[in-house]
């Protein structure tokens, strides 16, 4: 298979598995991405994720950056159509059974059961992210400042991020 059907199957994959959001399919994406592929180090798949966090719009417009690495502008292209064209029409057609459904008995119970397991996903993602980007006492302490502040108050994650990436500029630079 080509180069650039690999990146389709591989993200047209991750774009179904997406339960819950992007953040849901991180471990897979890190699995598929650096263990599977090798298309990325370790470092270098945080180092995107990371972008993705900071640039305006959705996050995983971070596949886009995954796909230029591998296989330049038309990688970009069908990592990004891959990623998100398969779990949007999935949604658009879920969206419109789900409305045909409203008083169905099992409805409630089946939204109530997919909260927690969204939840759980996004923690497995959060979780993969920091076992490579938390690695040393001065990461561990801004990791942990940055969410006593998002438990403490209700700050713009925005802030935070830029916040850290000046003291992570001054305090863990090599």
């Amino acid at each position: 298979m080509s180069t650039l059907g690999q990146i389709a199957a591989a993200f047209s994959l991750l774009s179904i598995l997406a339960v819950g959001g992007g953040a849901a399919v991180l471990p897979e994406m890190k699995e598929t991405v650096v263990g599977q592929h090798n298309w990325l180090t370790d470092q270098q798949f945080v180092d995107v994720y990371s972008l993705g966090q900071l640039a305006p719009g959705p996050n995983m417009l971070m596949v886009q950056i995954i796909g230029e690495r591998i296989a330049g502008v038309p990688g970009a292209l069908v990592a990004l159509l891959a990623f998100f064209l398969p779990a949007s029409v999935l949604t658009f057609a879920t969206g419109r059974l789900w409305d045909r459904l409203d008083g169905w008995p099992w409805r409630e119970s089946i939204q109530r059961g997919l909260a927690p397991i969204s939840i759980g996903l996004m923690l497995a993602g959060t979780i993969t992210i920091a076992k490579i980007a938390v690695t040393q006492p001065r990461s561990i302490a801004i990791a942990a400042a940055v969410t006593g502040v998002l438990l403490w108050r209700k700050v713009n994650p925005a802030y935070l991020i830029i916040a850290s990436a000046v003291v992570g500029f001054f305090i863990l630079r090599r």
